[in-house]
């Protein structure tokens, strides 16, 4: 039954179907997913705040001047802001690099450490390089740790058994993320955001994201930003219920989506992640060098070829996605609580994900 169909059935759960729908690997209508590359339809143009952010600070932060970016909104999802790729030429490969070798160190936390001595997960990059750097085309090869990543949480640290943050479980947030996530804020009118958490995803073709609502941070006035690298995804945004059938929309590796307002607290999941429309091994937008004269005070760095090597041959069948948070308000403090698991550490490694042999798509409470 094509897309299309199912979403004017509506009823019971309308968004399980198109989850389902989309999640099939042999599903080729894709008519149906907006693609904001060629806009039309539901999509407008969205007004941003240029004078919020200075050409010097969004060099700073590896992105292109305010007033060359795109930004695009959907009809019937006020505060929903799409911005296809805005990142200089070369930028996307210092995230790429600073999520799989720097954010999965500890003091962080990621899903491998639920089974594996904390002296197995202090070095993932340096265990995981050689291996993917020789690593081949066949699916039989064993999978390197980086591999088996599936999220990572920084700042403060996400409870998947309580589905809270707490003061207990906190360690410094990167600088370098929090600088780029107040600058897209501030681009999007929210200037002072400031990004206190973030849960970084690592997807591969076989993975998704389940069904869920963001609610946990306790201040929902604050956007909740969404950064993709690597292989394209669909993303499906639906309603306040399950009941409401979703949109369909494709996220390519550097495009940012921004959810505020009455957007915030949509359903929303990641049914299936596709390889790169372009038909090569990774989107050229990763293939162009970083700039030789970076700006005074930019958060971006040169990543060596060699480094850069091992994060190509990851991202040929993966993508990343980094979603940043302000949990608290200025001012705001954590309730007092009793018996809460300081670890904070998720019940089980796939807890997040889906993988291809789910049979059921569960609810999922952090993207």
């Amino acid at each position: 039954m094509a897309a299309a169909a199912l979403t004017r059935e509506g009823g019971e759960d309308a968004f399980r179907r198109l989850f389902r729908f989309y999640r099939q690997r042999d599903a080729s209508d894709l008519r149906g997913v907006v693609d904001f590359s060629s806009p039309g339809g539901q999509v407008f143009r969205s007004q941003l705040s240029i004078s919020s952010v200075s050409d010097q600070d969004a060099y700073r932060a590896g992105l292109q001047p305010v007033s060359q970016w795109k930004a695009y909104g959907l009809r019937g999802y006020p505060g929903f802001i799409f911005i296809p790729n805005p990142f200089l030429p070369g930028c996307q490969r210092h995230w790429v690099k600073q999520c799989l070798k720097l954010y999965p160190e500890k003091p962080n936390v990621c899903n491998l450490d639920l089974h594996m001595a904390p002296e197995k997960t202090m070095d993932l990059w340096g265990q995981s390089k050689e291996q993917l750097r020789r690593k081949g085309s066949s699916k039989w090869e064993p999978r390197s740790l980086l591999e088996k990543l599936r999220w990572v949480t920084l700042g403060y640290h996400y409870n998947w058994n309580t589905k809270k943050y707490s003061a207990n479980h906190h360690t410094p947030f990167p600088s370098d993320l929090a600088f780029l996530s107040e600058q897209v804020a501030a681009a999007c009118g929210f200037r002072g955001f400031q990004a206190q958490a973030g849960i970084l995803n690592y997807y591969h073709f076989d993975s998704s994201l389940g069904i869920h609502v963001d609610e946990s941070e306790l201040d929902h006035s604050r956007p909740l930003l969404s950064f993709s690298f690597g292989q394209s995804s669909i993303f499906l945004l639906g309603g306040l219920k399950r009941e409401e059938a979703p949109t369909a929309m494709f996220m390519h590796s550097g495009d940012i989506m921004v959810m505020s307002g009455f957007s915030r607290l949509l359903y929303h999941a990641v049914p299936r992640v596709l390889p790169n429309p372009e038909g090569t091994a990774l989107p050229s937008c990763l293939d162009q060098a970083l700039s030789s004269d970076l700006p005074v005070g930019s958060v971006i760095e040169h990543s060596s070829d060699e480094d850069w090597q091992v994060c190509a041959k990851y991202l040929q069948s993966s993508r990343i996605n980094m979603t940043i948070r302000q949990v608290l308000a200025e001012g705001q403090k954590f309730p007092e609580e009793s018996g809460t698991n300081r670890k904070g550490q998720a019940p089980s490694e796939d807890s997040h994900h889906e993988n291809s042999k789910a049979k059921r798509h569960k609810p999922n409470t952090a993207s």
